[in-house]
């Protein structure tokens, strides 16, 4: 966690998550693993926490995503959601190709959350400015 997300917690709208004690899915290949999700349910929705896949462009992020929405549907939810940042656009593009939709965009709540996780750099990606959460669903269950 602390490699690819800079600390042991992940903040999504302004709740403090520990993505080490939360269910989540290990994609394998033989004994070296390729992928892990994260998520969080709470009521009828499941917030996908944390997505890696160390292998890009191989269906590990897909097939994650593909777990996590089946847990979610066990688990009697009707809404599988996630929160993105503005500068990830790569994440923009595979979240909306596997069919999540723009939900919402909380203009300026990397402040809030840089008061919970300091560790959130100002600039992201491609030198982007580090400011917005951008949120993204899709109805399961239903």
């Amino acid at each position: 966690m602390i490699e690819r997300w800079g600390a042991e917690i992940v903040v999504s709208r302004g709740v403090v998550h520990r993505p080490a004690v939360l269910p989540g899915f290990i994609a394998f290949a033989g004994e070296t693993w390729f992928g892990l999700a994260t998520y969080h349910v709470d009521g009828d929705a499941c917030e996908i926490v944390t997505l890696n896949s160390l292998k890009p462009s191989r269906g590990v992020g897909t097939a994650l995503i593909t777990s996590v929405k089946e847990a979610a549907v066990q688990a009697g939810c009707k809404r599988l959601w996630l929160i993105t940042t503005n500068d990830n656009l790569n994440a923009l593009r595979f979240y909306q190709k596997r069919g999540f939709e723009l939900a919402a965009v909380h203009r300026n709540a990397l402040e809030r959350s840089r008061e919970l996780k300091p560790e959130i750099p100002k600039t992201g990606m491609d030198g982007i400015p580090l400011r917005d959460e951008i949120e993204l669903e899709m109805a399961v269950g239903v």
